[in-house]
């Protein structure tokens, strides 16, 4: 397999392509005015505790209040291992203390954002401090030496955990997260992660206790440096920077942390753009389209909402060549990897409901079943599939850090104000006809205008034009309407004359 990861950097905006034999399966978008702060620790002030939600909204210098659960406030008991995410808090314990009792209005605390402001909703906020580097996570005053669970062969655990073990004796009492990019790593190179994370969290002490509240006390790395940090493995081919200034800083930053990889990192410097080159320009712009096509002539419709994420699989012009049950399966699993492909790429995270079409055979159901969960693999977030509900629908969840791609990228339609339709120009015909009523009955005027798109005029002229005999009789007047190109479909004005 041929992975590379591509960087394109411009003035205000900086992009991350994650490319796979010659396909597009991540995107990470880091701009100047909206850099994320997810993995930043600041000096926070609590704003307001809430007894009843077991929470507090906590006051950190963003433009919105942060959130913080009581399960995030202190670590359940230490662990042997944990799940498979690269850089994992620990699960939360259930609540035991009242919030009460651990926070009051107006303490000051330091906090550590492990979720974006996402919508309407401010950052997600823990007091349990995680730092990564390349291959460790310290866990600052915890004791754990958890070992990431996509490490799978059972020696190299052991392994592991025994260096971990030797390599922490002695020392100051932290815990560490052993990361999926650690295996087969020396203990030299382990020695040099816990010593660079010592030091980082001294100056964090540091800063914590001179820093006023609402500033910012660790700032995590920029895109291009956390892309080299977290993406680049073995199994990555290059990664190409089409910034001569940015490419020297990443060769630098990992002949210091990762010697071995820095020769994978080269300059672009061709005539087209990078991601031109590749496609990916082309692979974003489809990313935004609700309808996804498939190679069978199938399609998948995603849909965004606050609550979750659908996703249905429809045959569309695949017809099969056997019977409706095998043709019904051979979309399934061809849909099965195309959406596991499109929740990376588009970082759909929260709910997401996924209606394959109704298949009646057991076996067919645990093979689509399978092939998502063996397509997700590769996924960096956290993910969890669960069986068929009754209804044929499979539900899972998918960790959430930060905004989706379309969220990202675009905004609510103005014409529409996001419901995604527009009243149709009949419908707008009419407002019209009853605002003209409305006007009559509350003003005096000799004469009406009435000021609308051209497609409404257009067919208030054509097809309503005995209508509007009609009205301008009922209300003794007449009316002129004038078309103006500036106004969209459910826009219009009615002037008194």
């Amino acid at each position: 397999m041929s992975e590379d990861l591509l960087v394109n950097v411009t003035p205000r905006e900086t992009r991350v392509a994650v490319v796979e034999n010659g396909m597009l399966q991540e995107l990470h978008i880091e701009r100047g005015s909206q850099r994320g702060v997810v993995g930043n620790i600041y000096k926070g002030k609590v704003q307001r505790v809430m007894p009843g939600m077991q929470a507090a909204f906590v006051e950190i210098g963003l433009e919105r209040a942060a959130f913080l659960h009581a399960n995030d406030i202190f670590r359940a008991a230490p662990l042997d291992a944990v799940d498979g995410d690269d850089v994992p808090a620990a699960p939360p314990p259930q609540v035991q203390i009242p919030i009460i009792d651990l926070l009051r209005d107006g303490a000051e605390i330091v906090v550590q954002v492990v979720k974006d402001p996402i919508g309407s909703k401010g950052a997600r906020l823990t007091t349990q401090i995680s730092i990564p580097s390349r291959y460790l996570v310290l866990l600052p005053r915890s004791k754990v030496i958890g070992i990431s669970a996509r490490i799978e062969d059972e020696a190299e655990r052991g392994r592991l955990k025994t260096l971990m073990a030797e390599l922490t004796a002695g020392g100051p009492g932290h815990g560490f997260i052993v990361r999926t990019n650690a295996e087969g790593q020396s203990a030299e190179a382990l020695a040099e992660d816990i010593a660079y994370l010592g030091r980082v969290w001294e100056l964090i002490e540091r800063n914590s206790a001179a820093a006023k509240v609402g500033s910012c006390i660790y700032e995590d790395l920029s895109l291009p440096l956390r892309a080299v940090r977290d993406l680049i493995r073995r199994d990555v081919d290059k990664v190409k920077v089409d910034s001569r200034e940015t490419c020297e800083h990443l060769r630098e930053f990992a002949a210091k942390y990762m010697p071995a990889l820095a020769e994978k990192i080269e300059h672009y410097s061709g005539l087209r753009p990078i991601f031109d080159m590749y496609g990916v320009e082309d692979e974003i712009q489809r990313a935004l389209d609700k309808q996804v096509p498939l190679k069978s002539g199938g399609y998948l419709v995603i849909d965004q909402t606050e609550a979750m994420t659908t996703v249905d699989v429809n045959t569309g012009s695949f017809l099969g060549q056997r019977n409706l049950e095998e043709t019904v399966y051979r979309t399934n699993l061809e849909a099965a990897q195309a959406v596991a492909r499109q929740l990376r790429l588009r970082n759909l995270g929260g709910i997401i409901i996924i209606d394959f079409i109704d298949m009646h055979d057991v076996e067919h159901r645990r093979q689509v079943l399978r092939t998502l969960e063996k397509s997700l693999i590769k996924d960096h977030a956290k993910t969890t599939v669960y069986d068929f509900s009754p209804l044929g629908l499979v539900e899972m969840t998918r960790k959430r850090t930060v905004e989706s791609l379309e969220r990202q990228l675009c905004e609510p339609c103005h014409e529409c104000t996001g419901r995604g339709m527009v009243k149709t120009a009949e419908t707008i015909t009419y407002e019209i006809f009853r605002e003209i009523v409305r006007a009559v009955r509350q003003f005096d005027a000799a004469r009406l205008l009435v000021i609308a798109s051209p497609k409404v005029v257009g067919r208030i002229t054509d097809e309503e034009s005995n209508a509007v005999a009609e009205l301008e009789e009922f209300i003794g007047k007449s009316i002129r309407f004038q078309a103006d190109a500036q106004y969209l479909q459910e826009q219009f004005d009615v002037v008194l004359l």
